[in-house]
């Protein structure tokens, strides 16, 4: 049995792809997009017609074109590939709306509404929010519509916490990118699987979630090499893009269950209780956290530029 199929047996396998034949190849049970995945699936050809689709009916509107075209080709593309996944797709808000709860709900129940209109519960839609404390509000009011959130961009144990008092759905800790931070900050190539920075946050918000009885899930993301992810096997989710589900494919070597739920309820955690004022100041203690927080939001923020420039060729 393969590593792929093994790790499917402890942990739900989701695909960090806007690409469909991925889907087909390694059938994960969900799927996640983001700006810049959606952007590099748009140049190219297969994909063009779901572009197409999504300029002609931002042309149909007569204010707010370009805002229209986004929505409908990030719904375009998730609507393909539930097609494809048995399970749920991902669908980001803009990421300019990172600091706006209004802006955040309204942008969500649009996309909703678009994937309703083609017929699709939105149980099978979730919906990604940067875990700022304003896109954290924002899930706690959606989540009471049955909007379903994925707090994406998240760095710390604090955030993680925030959105299972806020009731989100699900969470994405960046694996990979906390180890870019250490590796940058301590001058190191890198650490053992287990001292993996990355690794070990998650772990500890394993923990937490299991020890205290949270429903929020867990879906570790954005991971650097293969030895992250199997680390990682028995979390809630994993979110792999297509190169690693590759190797994990190709190999056979047994796969260790890591994270028990069983074992994390005797973890020595003390609960903490987060308010804003808390938030705030605890996130801005963490230098890491802080600065990757801000990083990841820009850089979506720069890609949906970038296919805003795509699309207004076409307008």
């Amino acid at each position: 049995m393969s590593q792929l199929d093994q790790l499917k047996k402890m942990t739900i396998v989701v695909a960090d792809t806007g690409d469909f034949e991925s889907l087909r190849q390694y059938s994960p049970t969900d799927s996640t997009t983001n700006p810049s995945l959606i952007y590099a699936a748009s140049q190219q050809p297969q994909y063009k017609h779901l572009l197409d689709e999504a300029i002609q009916y931002g042309k149909k509107h007569t204010s707010h074109q370009m805002e229209h075209v986004l929505d409908k080709v990030f719904v375009n593309f998730g609507l393909e590939i539930l097609k494809i996944v048995p399970g749920r797709v991902s669908t980001e808000v803009n990421a300019r709306l990172s600091f706006d709860i209004e802006g955040s709900v309204e942008k969500a129940r649009h996309l909703i509404s678009l994937y309703e209109a083609a017929g699709i519960d939105r149980k099978r839609v979730l919906i990604k929010l940067a875990t700022t404390w304003e896109g954290i509000r924002a899930a706690e009011m959606l989540e009471k519509e049955g909007i379903h959130c994925n707090m994406t961009l998240l760095f710390s144990l604090l955030q993680a916490i925030a959105c299972a008092e806020a009731h989100a759905t699900l969470i994405s800790p960046f694996v990979g990118r906390i180890l870019d931070w250490y590796k940058k900050s301590e001058n190191v190539a890198g650490y053992a699987p287990a001292e993996d920075p990355g690794v070990k946050s998650v772990t500890t918000i394993f923990h937490y979630y299991k020890k205290f009885g949270y429903k929020t899930q867990i879906m570790g993301a954005s991971f650097r090499n293969k030895e992250e992810i199997l680390e990682l096997a028995g979390c809630d989710l994993l979110t792999i893009s297509p190169q690693f589900l590759e190797e994990l494919k190709k190999s056979s070597d047994p796969v260790v269950l890591k994270l028990n739920p069983e074992e994390a309820k005797h973890a020595d955690l003390k609960k903490i209780h987060i308010d804003e004022k808390t938030f705030r100041y605890l996130l801005n203690e963490d230098a890491m956290a802080t600065e990757k927080l801000s990083e990841g939001i820009r850089n979506f923020a720069k890609d949906i530029g970038k296919l805003e420039g795509l699309i207004a060729k076409h307008l």
